[in-house]
């Protein structure tokens, strides 16, 4: 059988591009087997590297940082202290007077409750002193040094001895007696009247001096507002309720002021109750004995205390 030689040449031609092909499949998969090695290598030097790095890591959970939290301090542009800075002289004046007048009245109300309480004392101890005494002058002497109802028999007692001395008729003995007693007990009532007045006057005139800071400061605050050409909430309800502190400050001072003068004018009262019950009863023990403050004091009926209120 013959051969082509032409149909040879062809088979060849195939023969080499399948070879060729092969060759080219070849070097391709070698190359990809050598990429997945080395990727597979790098892998594993990773993890190996993770656990090599893993045991030093802290097991502990992270606690997220502290945040510290800055507190601004806000300060109250108005108030007392600003009242005081931004004020002028009438402001501060008038801030100086409500002081002085709440300092001096709680200056009386404590002075007045120390001398009420020395008072009820001396009361209860000449409480039916007179009965109990040898003599008048005895009874009178027996009394605390600072009592006022010791100076109220002294005063009596020095009217005796004074008509005994001048030797007036005995019908002037009891007047002498009645006036030395009525002006020692009027003495003791003006005593006990110290500082009410001024107590009546601060309760009476302090919500008046605050109404005037107030005006005043309202005024300013006005004027301000109008030179500054600003009408806002802002602008005017600060300063005018800063003025405004000026009236309750008024009113601060004459509250405590009104309450202790009306709470003292009636211990007062009381007070004045017994003092005169002692004078009776003292007027009543000298005439009794025949205007002799040496004489013997015939008992007497016990005379009427103040009635507990």
């Amino acid at each position: 059988m013959e051969v082509d030689s032409g149909d040879i040449k062809a088979w060849l031609r195939r023969l080499g591009r399948t070879a060729a092909a092969a060759a080219i499949w070849a070097l391709c998969l070698a190359d990809w087997n050598a990429a997945s090695a080395g990727q597979a290598g790098a892998a594993f030097v990773t993890i190996a590297q993770a656990q090599e790095i893993r045991p030093s890591v802290s097991q502990e959970p992270a606690v997220p940082p502290a945040v510290s939290v800055a507190t601004e301090t806000v300060d109250n542009p108005y108030g007392f202290k600003a009242l005081w800075e931004a004020g002028d002289y009438v402001t501060r004046g008038t801030l100086l007077v409500l002081l002085i007048m709440s300092m001096g009245s709680w200056y009386i109300l404590f002075t007045k409750l120390y001398d009420l309480h020395r008072f009820s004392r001396h009361a209860r101890g000449a409480n039916g002193v007179l009965r109990r005494a040898v003599s008048v002058r005895q009874g009178v002497t027996e009394l605390h040094a600072e009592s006022p109802f010791r100076y109220v028999g002294m005063q009596a007692l020095d009217a005796v001895d004074y008509h005994s001395r001048v030797r007036a008729p005995q019908s002037n003995s009891t007047d002498i007696l009645a006036l030395s007693i009525q002006r020692a007990l009027e003495q003791v009532q003006s005593r006990l009247q110290d500082g009410l007045s001024f107590l009546a006057t601060v309760g009476s005139t302090s919500p008046f001096v605050g109404l005037f800071g107030t005006v005043w400061g309202i005024y300013h605050a006005l004027t301000a507002i109008g030179i500054a050409g600003q009408a806002s909430i802002d602008k005017v309800a600060g300063p005018v309720g800063e003025a405004l502190i000026m009236t309750a400050i008024g009113l601060a001072v004459a509250v405590p002021a009104v309450i202790a003068y009306n709470w003292l004018v009636r211990r007062n009262k009381r007070a004045m109750e017994e003092m005169r019950a002692f004078a009776t009863e003292l007027q009543l023990a000298l005439m009794s004995g025949s205007a002799s403050p040496e004489g013997v004091v015939t008992p007497l009926p016990a005379a009427p205390r103040a009635k507990e209120r």
